[in-house]
């Protein structure tokens, strides 16, 4: 499939159905799990598929040919997003309610914003501030 076929909207509202239904089974899981030993166990599920679809679609070879700079950037982002980020997103849940933890964790948009401008050069626009800031209310509501 093209990626450029399907749009990037598609793909994002995918993720956020994804990343919506998520919480609930690690709220359910956490319930007799301590927050490192759940993030282990989501870890290790996920090494085990990302490997077998590696093996079979010889994805391994692609990573070698990427060179050493964008592999350094994509571990640099696995540590922080779903290494750091989910270790201490799960400490949160843990502590409180999934609808309560998810809309503050959900407002990294916020530095998004302001990091990408920042280091990435991106244009920041009355549309992606309001944006940002309309993500800051809703929190602010649900707090």
């Amino acid at each position: 499939m093209a990626y450029s076929k399907v749009g990037f909207l598609a793909f994002a509202l995918s993720a956020s159905l994804l990343w919506g239904v998520a919480p609930i089974f690690g709220k359910l899981g956490l319930r007799t799990a301590d927050p490192a030993t759940a993030l282990l166990v989501r870890t290790l599920g996920v090494a085990v598929i990302m490997t077998a679809w590696a093996l079979a679609s010889g994805a391994f070879s692609r990573v070698a040919a990427l060179g050493w700079r964008p592999v350094v950037f994509l571990l640099a982002e696995g540590v922080l997003a779903s290494l750091a980020g989910h270790f201490v997103y799960l400490y949160a849940l843990k502590l409180a309610e999934a609808g309560r933890v998810v809309p503050v964790a959900a407002t990294y948009p916020l530095f998004t914003v302001a990091v990408a401008a920042v280091f990435l050069g991106e244009s920041l626009t009355w549309q992606k501030v309001l944006g940002a800031l309309l993500v800051a209310a809703g929190v602010w509501l649900l707090k």
